[in-house]
């Protein structure tokens, strides 16, 4: 058995002011930092073994002060940020001669970034609503199928999480590590969708808090034993 934590990020500062985010890389309010710690404390009886973020400074911020926040949860590893070394930009000087058994990795990846929302890209929400209606913007937000102008639709964001998650995420799982993921409400939608077995009318409805741990324990074939909602 081992331990899959999800959390989507804590609060951005794009949230409290309520637009359309999507792949614009917002930081969390202080609100947001604070719903992290938050999660931590709630996390300190869990020990992860190996961390999955997005790229996005949001879900990369909630991942480090859950792991910093509580010295628990790393069980006295030190977290280090793996860069891809498939990334142009990525220069190699984080290489060292050290002791991996005494680190936690934090994997980044695109795979896990939000869903794309195109031309609604900072725009205030509200102000969508009022141009285009509330139930156009409804559909927008939580049709499964159907996309923003020049986005992704729900079903667009599972295609490209889902591959990832099960080849990369769920293989660490299998072998029993504990895994922590932080990433989004759309892309943690996609995982759960599989996780939960929803149907795209039930994973719509799915409804994600900011900084909210979900706590799978799943079995050596990948099969889903328990679920807790680590709430308030």
């Amino acid at each position: 058995m081992a331990t899959l934590i999800l959390t989507r990020h804590g609060q951005s500062l794009w949230n409290a002011a309520n637009r359309f985010t999507g792949w614009v890389d917002v930081p969390l309010s202080e609100r947001g930092r604070a719903e992290a710690t938050i999660a931590s404390t709630k996390l300190r009886d869990y020990q992860v073994s190996v961390c999955f973020t997005s790229m996005l400074i949001r879900a990369i911020e909630t991942t480090v002060i859950i792991l910093t926040e509580c010295d628990e949860i790393c069980g006295g590893r030190i977290p280090i940020m793996k860069h891809q070394e498939d990334d142009k930009d990525w220069h190699g000087w984080d290489k060292y001669d050290g002791n991996p058994d005494g680190e936690l990795p934090i994997y980044t990846s695109s795979f896990l970034d939000e869903r794309y929302y195109g031309d609604l890209q900072g725009k205030n929400k509200a102000e969508i609503a009022e141009k285009y209606g509330a139930e156009q913007v409804q559909i927008w937000r939580r049709s499964y199928s159907e996309a923003p102008p020049g986005g992704e639709s729900l079903e667009n964001t599972r295609e490209r999480v889902l591959p990832f998650f099960t080849s990369r995420i769920m293989t660490h799982v299998t072998q029993g590590d504990n895994v922590l993921v932080s990433a989004h409400g759309n892309s943690l939608r996609a995982i759960m969708m599989h996780l939960d077995q929803l149907s795209p009318e039930e994973v719509v409805k799915l409804e994600l808090g900011t900084a909210v741990p979900i706590v799978y324990e799943i079995d050596g074939q990948g099969i889903v034993q328990s679920k807790e909602v680590l709430s308030a």
